[in-house]
């Protein structure tokens, strides 16, 4: 499920968040192309089939049969995307030349999805128009899931079922990527909302753990760090990717 966006030069690969789609970085590619030739890429049952596995592993060996056509690439991954890109970098490093990690740290455990999903069983679905998934979600969160909803004849609703997305947070509750994170070789930025959805202080260890990584905290920013404050993302992403060479 790879998306040819343009551009010419090394590979870049863009990797959506749970609940996301390749079209939530619709925003991101036109700057990007002038850094390379870009890709976008829909994980598993992310307006495509659900996978046979609800685990980490199987979506990550999804992911590298896809890098495998691409041949060596920059990954460029929000949340769920990139810890799928971390964890395929540990295993293929020969496909991952650079990453950036954007609000995902390596160890929810003893985090539950609970409260998240019935709070996504209880949206008010299907939402009748655009608008009213702007005025419910606000600006910014509720753009990006119009791109990612799909739209039927009564209106705009989730790409999914809400216990398959459940599943796939609850597993991060279960289990840490702390070996991966350490495995992985490649230049990395680090990219941390003030108001994170991570555990306090785990993205500055992930950096710690990594001298020559970079590490970016963007104040007033949330979860969709790239949306919410695009001007300070892409300077971060331009500056390390100009950094490469």
């Amino acid at each position: 499920m790879l998306y040819d966006e343009g551009g010419s030069g090394r590979s870049i690969l863009l990797l959506h968040g749970l609940m996301g789609s390749a079209a939530t970085w619709r925003r991101q590619v036109p700057w990007l192309r002038e850094f390379g030739h870009v890709h976008t890429y829909d994980a598993p049952g992310h307006r495509r089939p659900p996978p046979a596995e609800l685990t980490t592993e199987f979506f990550v060996a999804d992911l590298l049969e896809h890098l495998d056509r691409l041949g060596p690439s920059v990954l460029i991954g929000h949340s769920m995307g990139a810890l799928h890109g971390w964890c395929a970098a540990a295993e293929r490093p020969d496909l991952v030349t650079a990453m950036v990690v954007e609000d995902i740290a390596p160890d929810f455990r003893g985090r539950t999805a609970d409260d998240w999903a019935a709070m996504i069983r209880a949206w008010p679905q299907p939402f009748p128009d655009a608008d009213a998934v702007r005025g419910f979600f606000g600006d910014v969160a509720g753009q990006y899931f119009l791109d990612s909803f799909v739209r039927s004849d009564d209106g705009w609703r989730l790409h999914g079922e809400v216990d398959f997305f459940e599943a796939i947070s609850q597993e991060w509750g279960t289990r840490h990527f702390w070996d991966e994170w350490d495995a992985v070789d490649a230049p990395v930025l680090l990219i941390e909302g003030e108001h994170t959805i991570t555990p306090a202080g785990q993205m500055q260890r992930m950096h710690s753990r990594k001298p020559g990584s970079v590490y970016v905290r963007v104040e007033k920013a949330a979860h969709l760090i790239h949306d919410e404050a695009p001007e300070r993302y892409r300077t971060a992403v331009e500056e390390f990717l100009r950094a490469l060479g």
